[in-house]
């Protein structure tokens, strides 16, 4: 019986390099010349550390730029607050999704149960497996999960036919 996974894994090598590419260019760069702007990534969680609110969001638009261009989708990010650190320096931590949460799980199963397009969904763990008799029909799963489920960066992966 064909069928196929939805999840939600970015390329963590990409990411990598798209931080490895952002500190480059924040030692070269001029306005963060003797500044303590710095990123770091550890454990899907990228540490912004900058002098001020607006230095941070200078940082994270190079991330966004860099990450961009190495086909991660930005979606992924999941930025926290922006939190106070000693003297006048200012620290932000985003976290970096890795597998489809619990609700958004069965939201998708919601949707292709009432969609009428004769699949089953059922969740796995992080992932949410999709089966139907037919490879029309998933296809047509993989569309609908597509267009009504914009907010987070999905793929489909392990189609089996």
């Amino acid at each position: 019986m064909p069928s196929f996974d939805t999840v939600c894994e970015p390329d963590l090598t990409e990411v990598k390099n798209g931080v490895d590419n952002t500190t480059k260019e924040i030692g070269t760069r001029f306005d963060f010349k003797g500044t303590s702007a710095s990123i770091e990534l550890k454990d899907k969680e990228i540490t912004l550390i900058g002098d001020a609110d607006f230095q941070l969001q200078q940082i994270l638009e190079v991330l966004h730029n860099k990450l961009t261009k190495r086909n991660v989708d930005v979606r992924y990010l999941d930025k926290g607050d922006v939190q106070k650190i000693g003297g006048d320096k200012v620290k932000q931590v985003i976290k970096i999704r890795n597998g489809i949460e619990t609700e958004i799980s069965k939201k998708i199963q919601r949707l292709l149960k009432d969609s009428k397009i004769k699949v089953q969904a059922a969740i796995q763990g992080d992932a949410v497996r999709v089966t139907g008799a037919k490879r029309d029909d998933l296809q047509a799963a993989m569309a609908l999960i597509k267009k009504d489920v914009a907010d987070v960066p999905l793929s489909f992966n392990n189609f089996r036919d």
